[in-house]
């Protein structure tokens, strides 16, 4: 495999893992839940990031680059509003959401400009820009599709009263509405989280992946919960 695809490879799949993808991948799932929100909201992300890897993106860029930083924020109001009404578990919709991830990736693509893009964008002068966006693209939505599923699943879990994913639900809750706050409020602010984006990343990413897979280990559901309290 040639050495440029593989560098993009590595890059969209660190891309990934930024947090301000997870904290808006996590944050829309809990208030849409779909297990499909990673997937669209990379290929939203994707088209961004090919147009600027052309050079032919910078005005989009720089038109949608204020909203970014406030859809972090709007997505945090929203969390905080659910969490401080209790509603930790959002209703099982069966009409198809696509529209809103697509949306939410392209804004964030536009206002978070971060390392491993810039580098893609570096490295596009140097081989093909065609095969670094394929490459940068892939890995992105391998991550994000990942991280979109099991937020989807952890809610669908929770939407049917298992007990430990209604936990998860709630303590994802309360990490998205930190994250977004804090990114959206760092980048509005003008301040550099670049040199912390990598380690802040892969930490959360750590935090919600185990949270996910604690989730969907064995566990009561509230039904169950409810029968064994009148049994006793």
């Amino acid at each position: 495999m040639d050495a440029l695809a593989v560098m993009g490879l590595a890059l969209g799949m660190r891309h990934g893992t930024d947090p301000d993808h997870l904290a808006a991948i996590d944050g829309l799932t809990r208030i849409r839940p779909r297990t499909t929100n990673g997937i669209y909201f990379a290929l939203g992300h994707v088209l961004v990031v090919m147009l600027l890897v052309m050079g032919i993106g910078h005005f989009l860029a720089s038109r949608l680059a204020f909203a970014g930083p406030w859809s972090l924020i709007v997505i945090g109001l929203v969390n905080l509003w659910r969490l401080l009404h209790g509603a930790t578990v959002p209703r099982i919709r069966s009409r198809p959401i696509v529209v809103q991830p697509v949306l939410l990736g392209m804004l964030l693509a536009a206002g978070f400009e971060t390392a491993s893009q810039l580098s893609a964008l570096i490295l596009a002068g140097h081989g093909s820009a065609w095969l670094l966006g394929i490459a940068f693209s892939s890995g992105m939505v391998l991550v994000d599709g990942l991280d979109g599923y099991l937020a989807g699943s952890t809610q669908r879990l929770a939407a049917i009263g298992q007990t430990r994913a209604k936990a998860a639900s709630r303590a994802l809750g309360i990490i998205v509405v930190i994250f977004a706050f804090g990114l959206g409020g760092a980048e509005l602010f003008g301040i550099e989280l670049t040199s912390v984006a990598l380690p802040l990343g892969l930490s959360l990413f750590v935090i919600v992946i185990g949270l996910r897979i604690w989730a969907r280990s064995t566990g009561p559901t509230a039904r169950d919960t409810k029968i064994s309290g009148v049994e006793v």
